[in-house]
């Protein structure tokens, strides 16, 4: 029996956001003066559209034309929305595990080119023609001749695994493989590094060994060059960490100036006495290529422009709110004790903007300049953005009080060519069921109230993250194409493995034509 479009929002309840915060008790539509709606632009971007092979319907809303967020769920208050086309589907391609996922979870991004890129699986998947037609990287049997552990592989017969990709500024794209389980390379709980270089146009890859048992799902992050060491320099440097081990001892932390080798950091203390600094975070005039280096918000980092110093900023990492800065200038030491012969040292300094660290862990900078920065506490997640590096913000929340018993999962991602932000937020329903949503910010430099809120797929599975479980969905992944596409992964009951969708019909965004 399929769920009627109605009952996806029946358990979807949302305080208000507009700026006062506060709910009304009116359950009319609102009236707009100026009559428009949040869909009056939309058309099919794709002209291929209908050749997808999995083409599906998801309802989004018109935020502006409802005041009080507690009568969505009320079947003949959405039926109003629709009929008076305020609400209503639209097309997204849908894809499963098979392009790159893995039983899990998907770990989306793009590139400047226009690329999807997947590494929820074992190998970097991606499609230059939004997802009609998908490569796999795998590995050559014999590594690159720079590896320095030539170890050989068994391509494709590594063993189950997941991974993680982003595009640098230059247009190379830096990931790893982790596979925990032995495989017919016969080797355990090994870390692949994947590099593509954009010059070269080719993939090259080498095995790395790590100190850590069980690395875990990875996260990843460009460090912005240009990187000076005492063993070699690059335009840029590559920093992974592992989801487990840097949220429990500071360390997992592995860096690269080539993209191939990797070997260990040193974390400061969180508590550490070391300088502070003051970097300039205001930056207007980035390339469209900063709306591809945003790392998984679980990074807890993010790059800085070389306009603005360059390296890599940890937000809110000190006990008492200052942020870690590591700067680009790397010293190796040599260690026999370690398995690697040595480590990074890094130049790391506390950092404040007027006496203070930013505010949340998850902060980023796009191109067209805007400092972002996302909080959640409980069931509240607010949207912070500053024009001035940090000094004065605006603010926008989302408050899920009363309608979720909490946010499972959530992840933002910003486009400042497209003027385009939003936010991907999974919640468990008062009724049990798993909710996906997405929020749609368009022309945020004017105005952080998003347009149109999105179900994606049925919400009707209650899934959990973190291994053990028997429905997992282990975290939100996204990510907004060249076009102002966005890209969510999700999970229903119509497959076992979790999806991810494309979004084919919206707004054409940039300039309008003269």
């Amino acid at each position: 029996m399929e769920m009627p479009t109605q009952v996806f929002f029946a358990t979807f309840v949302v305080l208000s956001m507009l700026a006062s915060g506060c709910l009304g008790g009116n359950e009319a539509i609102v009236s707009v003066e100026t009559g428009s709606d949040a869909f009056s632009k939309y058309q099919q971007v794709d002209a291929e559209m209908d050749t997808h092979s999995d083409l599906r319907e998801f309802l989004s809303v018109d935020l502006a034309y409802v005041e009080n967020w507690s009568i969505l769920s009320n079947d003949t208050f959405i039926q109003q929305l629709i009929d008076s086309g305020h609400a209503a589907n639209f097309s997204w391609a849908v894809y499963d595990a098979t392009y790159g996922g893995n039983c899990c979870e998907h770990y989306i991004a793009a590139t400047k080119q226009g690329s999807i890129l997947n590494f929820g699986g074992e190998y970097p998947v991606w499609s230059h023609d939004r997802g009609h037609e998908w490569d796999t990287y795998l590995p050559t049997i014999i590594p690159d001749t720079s590896c320095r552990t030539p170890a050989p592989t068994a391509p494709g017969q590594e063993g189950l695994g997941e991974g993680s990709i982003v595009q640098a500024v230059n247009g190379d794209l830096i990931s790893m493989g982790w596979f925990p389980y032995v495989g017919l390379d016969m080797k355990v709980d090994k870390f692949y590094a994947f590099l593509y270089d954009e010059n070269a146009g080719s993939w090259s890859w080498c095995y790395n060994r790590i100190t850590e048992p069980f690395y875990d799902r990875s996260w990843q992050v460009e460090i912005v060059g240009p990187i000076q060491s005492n063993i070699g320099s690059n335009d840029w440097g590559s920093f992974v960490i592992s989801n487990f081990w840097h949220q429990t001892q500071n360390v997992g932390g592995q860096v690269s100036i080539d993209g191939l080798n990797y070997y260990p950091i040193s974390f400061p203390g969180r508590n550490d006495d070391i300088d502070i600094v003051e970097l300039d975070l205001n930056a207007s005039d980035l390339g469209v290529e900063w709306d591809f280096t945003k790392p998984h918000k679980e990074m807890r980092a993010f790059p800085v422009p070389e306009s603005n110093g360059g390296g890599l900023l940890f937000p809110n990492y000190f006990s008492n709110g200052d942020d870690a800065y590591l700067g680009t200038t790397l010293s190796w030491v040599t260690d026999p004790s370690l398995i690697e012969g040595g480590m990074w040292i890094g130049e790391w300094y506390r950092h404040q903007i007027n006496g203070a660290g930013l505010p949340s862990d998850y902060c980023n900078i796009a191109s067209q300049g805007g400092l972002h920065c996302f909080t959640k506490e409980d069931r509240i997640i607010t949207h912070m953005l500053s024009w001035d590096g940090g000094y004065t913000w605006q603010n926008q929340s989302y408050n899920f009080a009363g309608l979720a018993e909490s946010i499972e999962e959530w992840e933002f991602h910003i486009s400042g060519k497209n003027d385009l932000a939003i936010l991907n937020v999974r919640y468990q329903s008062a009724t049990g069921p798993d909710v996906d949503t997405v929020f749609h910010i368009r022309e945020y430099s004017e105005s952080l109230v998003p347009d149109s809120m999105t179900f994606v797929g049925l919400g009707d599975l209650d899934s959990t993250s973190g291994a053990g479980n028997d429905i997992r969905f282990d975290f939100a992944s996204i990510t907004i194409l060249n076009d102002g596409g966005a890209v969510i992964a999700y999970h229903d009951s119509s497959h076992v493995d979790p999806l991810f969708a494309v979004e084919q019909e919206m707004p054409i965004y940039g300039p309008e034509e003269s």
